[in-house]
């Protein structure tokens, strides 16, 4: 154990090996956190998504921190007021034969661009008789815009956008910019202060309701921005991390460990089994990889762990087993190694306990470095489409970027967040990697 201690806490001495520490455990941190707050099955319900899910977040919103850059206009940022949530936005008065209930629904709008809809999602409780309200819009500057009038459901959604009455009431213009616009100035520009929505609505039932909830959908969302379905990025973003730490060290973990203990059976055994294990090197070595996980994702399954179980099949007889043979073929000839045949050591517990330990300091700086070639494995195939149907990962993020043309639209946070999350992963392993290698390898120190 002092043997493999002293060489970590070299490690101090290269802020190559600091830095990547620091980045990996972030990463361990960011993985245990995702794990405890957005448990799997809620990480794949909300991926999956339903009808109501993201029915708040606006479509292909930017990240909500570009606002914060210096010298760049103020985009909105979606506005939610509920009045199931907020009692005081509801005033109730008894007439002769119906309520009248009124719903003023009042925010300030600070912006400089205007928003991409406007919902209103009505709630109304009644038996027989459906209530009935009317819509009414006050801009900052005095004047009153009517949108319409019309009986509710028990759950309604009522897009502004979508009604072409009152689309030809604002000659053309979309109720998004025409609500908004500023009549005073010469470009289309919106016009800041306080906006109200005022529902007036008529129950003829006893016991009967109504609540609405108005929906200003803005054009940047959360840390990480929405995608074409709503769904808000930083989910995908999350899980993607577990997600890659996990299929990376899994599989670096099972390929280097299997395959040095191939090698060192192989070796240690000789004859047959030392040249079966040659030659099913040898004719891996020739096999495709990736076309032969293509065809596995496409013909059987593209669940992550049938992935990595693949994976590590093709892998461990690489050409790694061909360099720890070389080394074990030395080592078997060592002193100690025929002293434990002379008191009676089995074959397993000489490969196990004395062969193996041998090039532990070998096989260290090989996993470590080994983990980003998985990491980004996984995400290629999630690229390629052949990626978990069920769970958002880094890969999926790219792919659904691709598959939307994100890049043509100007939506690159969609793409670089994931993009530059697998760069700081790969680029933590390689540094931490080539640290461990020097240390573990002295010679490596006068390079």
């Amino acid at each position: 154990m002092n043997a493999l201690a002293r060489p970590f806490r070299e490690l101090g001495r290269y802020p190559s090996a600091v830095a990547g520490l620091v980045i990996v455990g972030a990463l361990v941190a960011l993985s245990v956190y995702t794990l405890i707050t957005i448990p799997y099955a809620e990480a794949v319900r909300l991926w999956r998504g339903g009808d109501d899910t993201w029915a708040e977040s606006p479509k292909n919103a930017q990240p909500a921190w570009l606002n914060w850059l210096p010298g760049r206009p103020r985009l909105p940022e979606t506005l939610v007021l509920n009045s199931q949530a907020d009692p005081a936005l509801k005033t109730t008065r008894a007439l002769s034969e119906a309520t009248e209930i009124v719903l003023t629904l009042a925010f300030d709008y600070p912006y400089d661009a205007f928003p991409q809809e406007l919902t209103i999602f009505f709630a109304g409780r009644y038996q027989t008789k459906q209530p009935y309200v009317s819509l009414s819009w006050l801009t900052p500057d005095g004047r009153t815009i009517r949108l319409g009038d019309f009986s509710i459901q028990a759950t309604q959604d009522y897009r502004l956008g979508q009604d072409a009455r009152l689309v030809r009431r604002l000659k053309g213009q979309p109720p998004e910019q025409a609500l908004f616009a500023d009549p005073a100035a010469a470009a289309l520009t919106p016009l800041k202060g306080r906006y109200t929505l005022q529902v007036s609505g008529l129950a003829f039932e006893p016991g009967a309701d109504i609540d609405a909830k108005l929906v200003v959908y803005g054009q940047v969302h959360g840390l990480a921005g929405t995608d074409h379905r709503r769904r808000d990025l930083m989910v995908a973003l999350l899980w993607g991390t577990p997600v890659a730490l996990a299929f990376g060290l899994l599989a670096s973990l099972g390929t280097t460990v299997v395959t040095m203990l191939i090698a060192a059976a192989g070796t240690w055994f000789g004859g047959w089994v030392d040249g079966l294990v040659q030659r099913l090197t040898e004719i891996n070595l020739i096999l495709p990889f990736l076309p032969i996980l293509i065809m596995i994702g496409t013909l059987y399954s593209r669940s992550l762990w049938t992935m990595l179980g693949a994976s590590i099949l093709l892998t461990i007889f690489g050409g790694a087993i061909k360099g720890y043979r070389a080394i074990f073929l030395q080592v078997k000839e060592a002193p100690y190694i025929e002293a434990a045949r002379v008191y009676g050591a089995s074959h397993w517990r000489v490969i196990l306990f004395y062969l193996m330990p041998r090039i532990v300091p070998i096989l260290i700086p090989q996993l470590v470095g080994a983990i980003p070639a998985f990491v980004f494995l996984e995400a290629s195939l999630s690229v390629l489409g052949l990626g978990d149907p069920v769970l958002p990962t880094w890969g999926k993020l790219i792919d659904d970027a691709r598959a939307n043309g994100a890049l043509f639209q100007g939506q690159y946070y969609w793409v670089l967040e994931p993009s530059v999350l697998l760069m700081v992963t790969g680029l933590a392993f390689a540094m931490l990697g080539f640290a461990l290698d020097r240390v573990f390898n002295p010679r490596l120190r006068e390079v």
